[in-house]
């Protein structure tokens, strides 16, 4: 059996993060194969098939399709048929990307296994263990071998965690590298025709954190006040499905927000929304990978949550935290309309060639 390596994806924001790396070791393999291995924790064709298509990334050489579930449901699915192929594959490395639940199942198998683990984006940290995506990086990062990492603040992070330095590559964020690449190809594109908008003259929203769409109560009072500024500024909103089921469980009508300002549209493939996302007025979020993503293209970022592991974005770029209480949205989109807005700077190493340092960093590691 060949000697390879297991590169794992299981989430939307994981295929922008791995596809420039595996590119590089295609292109230069070092003796080893580099699988892609799909886990199937994001199904739904628009957070899946469309994305790859987007990028251009070659179908996955695995998949495990877990599915859907509860947090320990899914882990655990991930974990049995992941560990059947580490059985399998004997890889030499497995890399593993971002906060995901496949992110934290597959490392935990491999580290049983023996298999070194390499972290891509790691040493982020947020501080709130009631995010589940703080819990599977710092899990993660505990058994991770190679770090690789995309700031300083998270080579701080390790450090003072006690991870030796020598571990430690930072590579820059690989997911500028995929916005880089394609963002020419995007701001041709057709999605703000078929919306309507002209650039600058809307805002684009996103939702899918449980600290915001769990509670029906909460939730309410988020689309309430996204309706409120959709009266004045009209307001892009591509609906995750984890939201849009909570939004039917608590009986919030899409067509009635349709009604008031917002252009409600399934989740959107990555050029349509890189698109949308160059061209807004301001965006309104709770992803991490959105608050980078409008860093890189200096355009402002309202993040709805009390905290993120993606300091930076605020230190260096355009993001600014607003806390998780939706009340002041609307002035601070009139405060971004009024030319208040953070300017922001791209941070060092977010160049478009962060998958050529990560990808000479799994060689040296491999040698």
């Amino acid at each position: 059996m060949s000697k390879c390596v297991l590169h794992v994806v299981g989430a939307r924001p994981n295929f922008m993060k791995m596809a420039p790396l595996v590119r590089n070791l295609w292109a230069s393999p070092g003796g080893y194969d580099h699988l892609l291995v799909h886990t199937g924790q994001h199904y739904d064709e628009h957070l899946n098939d469309s994305i790859f298509r987007d990028l251009g990334l070659k179908a996955p050489d695995i998949h495990l399709g877990s599915g859907s579930g509860t947090h320990a449901e899914q882990t655990s699915r991930i974990m049995l048929a992941f560990e059947k192929l580490v059985a399998e594959r004997a890889p030499s490395l497995v890399v593993v990307a971002g906060d995901v639940n496949s992110t934290l199942a597959c490392s935990v198998v491999a580290a049983k296994a023996n298999v070194p683990v390499a972290h891509l984006e790691a040493g982020l940290r947020s501080g709130d263990w009631t995010m589940p995506e703080e819990i599977n990086r710092i899990v993660t990062d505990r058994l991770t071998r190679l770090y690789l990492t995309p700031s300083p603040d998270a080579d701080e992070n390790l450090l003072r965690e006690g991870v030796d330095p020598a571990r430690i590559a930072r590579v820059g964020n690989c997911m500028i590298d995929s916005l880089v690449t394609h963002v020419s190809a995007a701001r041709s594109g057709g999605a703000l025709a078929r919306f309507g908008v002209e650039p600058r003259g809307f805002a684009l929203a996103t939702l899918h954190r449980p600290s915001n769409v769990d509670d029906p109560a909460r939730l309410q009072k988020l689309v309430d006040v996204l309706s409120n500024i959709g009266a004045r500024l009209p307001i892009v909103f591509p609906v995750h499905p984890r939201t849009r089921a909570r939004m039917q469980a608590a009986s919030i009508s899409l067509e009635a927000l349709a009604q008031r300002g917002l252009f409600v549209s399934e989740p959107l493939g990555y050029l349509d929304f890189l698109q949308l996302e160059d061209a807004a007025a301001v965006v309104m979020t709770d992803s991490g990978g959105v608050q980078e993503e409008t860093t890189a293209l200096g355009v402002p970022c309202l993040t709805v949550r009390d905290n993120t592991e993606r300091p930076i974005t605020i230190t260096d770029g355009t993001n600014k935290l607003v806390g998780s209480n939706p009340d002041v949205l609307p002035a601070e989109v009139a405060a971004v309309l009024a030319g208040q807005a953070r300017r922001g700077k791209v941070p060092d190493l977010w160049d478009g060639k962060a998958g050529q340092r990560a990808a000479d960093a799994i060689r040296s590691f491999l040698s």
